[in-house]
């Protein structure tokens, strides 16, 4: 009776280690070969134009819905001389338009030898992003937003991809045009050589009437870059009144602010309010149909 039970005992034993060993990744598995090398400092190549925030309304290729547009089309710069918004930081989408590289670090479990987190660095006015690899779950969605929200992120074959929610609401350009709580920005990071290629998908069901996608490209960069930055430190800039938020009414904005791409560049109103149908190729036949009605 006694030999049956330890046999059995044993039995069972046996099998639950071996479902183990099938559930549990080995270290070998954890680190293999082939996964590229994240780590390190990565320079913009800026051979993009991502940031389109030099003309007050450019809104090209951002597939704003009507409360998105209103809401661009009332914002004033004079905020950012406020106060209480001098520190208030960029979303974490900012990576994929700010002018800076990046600082790319990871934090191992020194037991398994599997990575616990990667964090992407500070800039002067974005926080460091850590996204988690260890498997943890998303919190709740009335868990607390921060500017730098909330990143998971896994393998799929060589390639990371990474999802970030809970954060704060935002810009999505310097310009004006929001992101709100509700967005989520999901990342794919694909290394080739010595260059680095970000694919941003945003979703935001409150400002964007479909996803926005974008893309950068990064390199190695042969100096290294800090993966904190400096203290921000408030300062008065200027008269702008302290007990209001500056803005515009609708249909206030300046008629030079709504004309400036058009008489610089050509670009029809229209095309700058960053209608969605304006982010396809078809878009440019209608613009040939409407100038030849108009001749």
């Amino acid at each position: 009776m006694c030999r049956n039970l330890v046999a059995v005992c044993g039995l069972l034993c046996g099998v639950l280690w071996a479902i183990a060993g099938l559930s549990e990744p080995t270290y070998a598995q954890l680190n293999a070969s082939n996964l590229p090398e994240f780590e390190g400092s990565w320079a913009p190549t800026n051979n993009e134009d991502v940031s389109n925030d030099s003309v007050p309304v450019d809104y090209m290729g951002l597939p704003l819905n009507e409360e998105g547009r209103a809401r661009a089309l009332s914002y004033s710069e004079s905020q950012l001389g406020m106060i209480e918004r001098q520190c208030q930081g960029w979303a974490p989408t900012y990576l994929m338009t700010g002018p800076f590289g990046m600082k790319i670090t990871a934090q191992y479990d020194l037991s398994r030898g599997s990575i616990i987190r990667f964090t992407i660095g500070a800039w002067h006015d974005k926080l460091p992003l850590d996204i988690w690899m260890d498997g943890r779950e998303l919190p709740s969605r009335y868990a607390e937003h921060t500017r730098s929200g909330f990143a998971v992120g896994h393998w799929e074959g060589t390639t990371l991809v990474t999802r970030t929610t809970h954060m704060k609401a935002s810009f999505i350009r310097k310009n004006g045009p929001p992101s709100s709580d509700r967005a989520t920005m999901a990342n794919h990071f694909y290394r080739h050589g010595n260059f680095l290629t970000l694919i941003a998908v945003i979703d935001d069901p409150v400002y964007l009437s479909e996803p926005l996608i974008w893309t950068r490209d990064f390199q190695v960069s042969p100096t290294r870059l800090t993966p904190i930055a400096p203290p921000c430190i408030v300062a008065f800039e200027g008269p702008t009144a302290q007990d209001e938020v500056p803005h515009y009414l609708w249909g206030k904005k300046p008629e030079e602010f709504m004309n400036e791409m058009t008489s610089k560049y050509g670009v029809p109103r229209e095309a700058a309010l960053g209608f969605p149908e304006t982010l396809y190729p078809e878009y440019r036949e209608k613009l040939k149909v409407r100038n030849n009605r108009s001749q």
